[in-house]
């Protein structure tokens, strides 16, 4: 299959392209091609499982799973982490129903015009490059979570402790290649055609880190089934 390459991240409007992936929780591929003329489909593109903000991500839009269900919405969660360290995780931390898909060279994320930012020391071009001062100056609050604002760098460490989430061989190399992958989640209809969007990428990098609420999403789905 030739790779496809959005030149920025696909809109309402948008047919999504067809991606074919390695199944994390099931034996197999998985399609997107085989959603069409069947449901509509939550996507959602996340960093590695080496980042903790993109696994709670994930565990928050499989909490939505069962409600997307009773309104005939799929769901789809794809982590750019290699098949065997994907699903040996997935075995100690399972998520019920959860559909996940391998994608460790971002083939997805690409297709979907999701940016991989690359850092400079100072030079912030967004979304293509971003400063590690600015970096440095964006603060992440998660009540609950972290014990205040924190930058995004220590905050990222924090949680990983707080996790006790032990970065392996395979976590390095995606965080290598994919450490400023801009994640996203993408609401497909029955014909595959993007109805709705949350993505990192708009207002200069404000949403970095952030998420749409539940109520959102679930808005957004209900629109979609209608």
């Amino acid at each position: 299959m030739s790779e496809l390459h959005a030149d920025g991240p696909l809109q309402p409007g948008d047919r999504a392209p067809n991606i074919v992936l390695d199944a994390i929780t099931r034996d197999g591929t998985i399609a997107l091609q085989d959603f069409r003329g069947h449901s509509p489909i939550m996507i959602g593109l996340f960093r590695g499982l080496h980042c903790p903000f993109c696994r709670r991500h994930i565990a928050a839009q499989a909490q939505l799973d069962a409600a997307l269900r009773d309104k005939g919405v799929e769901s789809l969660t794809i982590v750019n982490t290699p098949i065997e360290r994907a699903r040996l995780y997935f075995r100690y931390h399972p998520l019920p129903n959860l559909l996940a898909a391998s994608d460790p060279e971002r083939v997805s994320h690409r297709a979907f015009g999701l940016p991989n930012l690359e850092f400079t020391e100072k030079e912030t071009e967004w979304p293509r490059k971003v400063g590690m001062d600015v970096v440095m100056s964006m603060q992440v609050d998660m009540p609950g979570e972290t014990p205040g604002p924190m930058n995004r760098l220590a905050a990222a460490e924090y949680l990983n402790n707080k996790d006790g989430y032990e970065i392996t061989e395979a976590d390095q190399r995606m965080a290598a290649a994919g450490q400023g992958q801009l994640f996203g989640q993408f609401l497909l209809d029955r014909e595959g055609i993007v109805r709705w969007t949350f993505t990192e990428v708009p207002d200069g990098g404000l949403r970095m880190f952030g998420a749409p609420s539940p109520q959102e999403v679930m808005s957004a789905a209900s629109q979609v089934a209608s």
